[in-house]
C-alpha cells in the first residue's frame, strides 16, 4: 500500500490519499495529529508527504507512527519548506522548521532517535514554483556543502524546500 498523507488537493493515482478535510479525491479522512493512524502495523510500502510535516503538532510522534505502519525497507518521500524560505515563517500554521539535517535526528546517528530510518537521498531545492529553470544553476551551489550553505549563505540565497527520501529500518 502507498499513502499520500496530508494530501490536500494533490491527489495521486495509485496512492491512498489521506487528509483531515473531506476534499474531492480524498480516500480516507483522518486528522494526522490523532494517533494511531488507521493502518495496520507493517502494512505500508511507501509514504509520500509534500508540504505537510511542517503543520503537525508532534513531528517525533508522527515519525514514530510512520515507523509503526511501514514495512521494513519502506520508502518515505518528503518535501518540506527549508527554514530560510520566507513562506516558512509567514504561514501561522507551521509548527516545525526544517534544516537539511533535520531528518538525521531520526536515524541511528542520533542517540535519542524514536524511529529507525536511513536517509537515502536529500537535496535543497532553490525554487518550487517561480522560475524553476533556476534550479539547474543554483541547486548545485547550495547542495555542494549544505553545512556551509546553512551556516553562511542561506539568508542571502534562501531556498524553497528540502526534498528527502528515507528508508524504514526495523
Amino acid at each position: 500500500m502507498k499513502l499520500n498523507l496530508g494530501c490536500g488537493k494533490e491527489i495521486l493515482s495509485g496512492y491512498v490519499n489521506v487528509d483531515k478535510l473531506r476534499l474531492s479525491g480524498v480516500d480516507i479522512v483522518h486528522n494526522l495529529d490523532n494517533f494511531p493512524y488507521p493502518f495496520k502495523d507493517n502494512s505500508v510500502d511507501e509514504i509520500f508527504v509534500s508540504h505537510f510535516l511542517e503543520h503537525v503538532q508532534d513531528l517525533p510522534r508522527v515519525m514514530e507512527e510512520f515507523g509503526r505502519i511501514c514495512k521494513n525497507g519502506a520508502v518515505i518521500k518528503i518535501r518540506v519548506p527549508h527554514f530560510s524560505c520566507g513562506v516558512t515563517y509567514r504561514d501561522p500554521t507551521h509548527k516545525t522548521f526544517f534544516s537539511y539535517f533535520t531528518f538525521d535526528y531520526f536515524t541511528d546517528e542520533c542517540f535519542y532517535s524514536l524511529g529507525k530510518f536511513v536517509v537515502r537521498k536529500r537535496k535543497l531545492n532553490f525554487t518550487r514554483q517561480a522560475w524553476p529553470f533556476l534550479n539547474y544553476f543554483i541547486n548545485p551551489f547550495v547542495n555542494f556543502s549544505p553545512l556551509l550553505y546553512e551556516r553562511f549563505f542561506c539568508w542571502i540565497f534562501p531556498v524553497a524546500e528540502i526534498i528527502a527520501e528515507l528508508e524504514v529500518k526495523k
